[in-house]
């Protein structure tokens, strides 16, 4: 039995993490200022166990350790600014909040009395630099030099965030590890994805009608959320792992956007055609992590394949946003 704090705990990842570890008997602390996440009844459902506590509170806050614990085995950090519409609209913010969450976070994490590791969610997003300007290997290895996209970007904003959170790990002298997840998808992830946009289209679209796809040619590696779970976890216990930098996903589920919503439609069970869209602006082409170096470490490879994570999450969609309660994240 572990005592676990989660950053960014009522979120996608947060949650479906700390769903994993509260079953297996874990002490689970969730904080979060709920500015994104929602307390809908999934939530609730999980805060009603004996052996998690929530904490409302604002990392940036002057006094938001003060009445806080020393004596954490794992942190894992997921609060972060987050989403296009932020990073397209409060650049500034996502750069200068990003950062100092991370850097107050690792500066708590050093005053716990035996923490054993620290846990640092990146972003597949700090290869869009080397994509742009240089020969992206793909599969993309954690070994491959990393470019910058223009500064002035706004999108820009989010990638530098991460990458320079990563660099405060690695001289943190904490003891971490650095994930980089890879289109991590599944149930109460929002509707802001393309996994439930297709969904709620194919759902909401008549038989014998089209939908729109937009980069049908663009290939993406998806990975259920349960195999990313496994391999967080794995990571952060493992002590092959530590100070590593290591992509989250899985590499053998690479499929382009039109394979992925003739699954959507297939789930769903309706008769529709494609209307295949031009590639959205920015979109690169191709992208998929090499996962060996994961495996390697932890022995862990995700198992579950497109289909049936597509299945599970529509079914949970349907039950919960479509036909329910209709919200899932700000």
């Amino acid at each position: 039995m572990s005592k676990i704090l989660i950053t960014g705990g009522a979120g996608f990842i947060g949650f479906h993490l700390a769903k994993a570890l509260v079953a297996r008997g874990d002490n689970v602390d969730l904080l979060d200022n709920f500015s994104r996440a929602v307390a809908d009844p999934d939530f609730e459902a999980l805060i009603a166990s004996e052996n998690i506590r929530v904490l409302d509170k604002d990392l940036l806050a002057a006094d938001v350790f003060d009445d806080m614990d020393r004596d954490y085995d794992y942190i894992y950090h997921f609060a972060a600014i987050i989403g296009v519409t932020h990073v397209m609209n409060r650049p500034y913010d996502v750069l200068a909040d990003n950062v100092e969450m991370t850097d107050i976070m690792l500066d708590y994490a050093g005053e716990q009395s035996a923490l054993k590791r620290f846990l640092f969610t990146s972003t597949s997003e700090i290869y869009a630099g080397t994509l742009k300007h240089f020969d992206l290997p793909i599969p993309t290895p954690e070994s491959t030099p990393l470019g910058l996209t223009a500064l002035e970007h706004p999108r820009t904003s989010y990638m530098l965030s991460k990458i320079y959170g990563e660099a405060l790990c690695l001289h943190s002298k904490v003891p971490v590890t650095i994930l980089r997840p890879h289109n991590v998808y599944g149930p109460r992830m929002g509707m802001a994805h393309v996994v439930p946009e297709l969904l709620k289209k194919a759902y909401n679209l008549e038989d014998g009608a089209s939908m729109e796809v937009f980069s049908v040619d663009h290939k993406r590696a998806f990975c259920y959320i349960d195999d990313a779970v496994e391999m967080i976890v794995a990571s952060c216990e493992s002590d092959k792992c530590e100070n590593m930098a290591l992509n989250l996903g899985n590499q053998a589920a690479e499929v382009s956007m039109g394979e992925v919503a003739n699954v959507v439609v297939d789930v769903v069970g309706k008769k529709l055609s494609l209307d295949e869209q031009p590639a959205q602006a920015g979109s690169p082409a191709r992208r998929c992590p090499d996962m060996s170096l994961m495996t390697e470490l932890t022995g862990v490879t995700a198992s579950i394949d497109l289909r049936d994570g597509i299945s599970k999450t529509f079914d949970w969609y349907k039950e919960n946003v479509f036909d329910g309660h209709g919200v899932t994240a700000k």
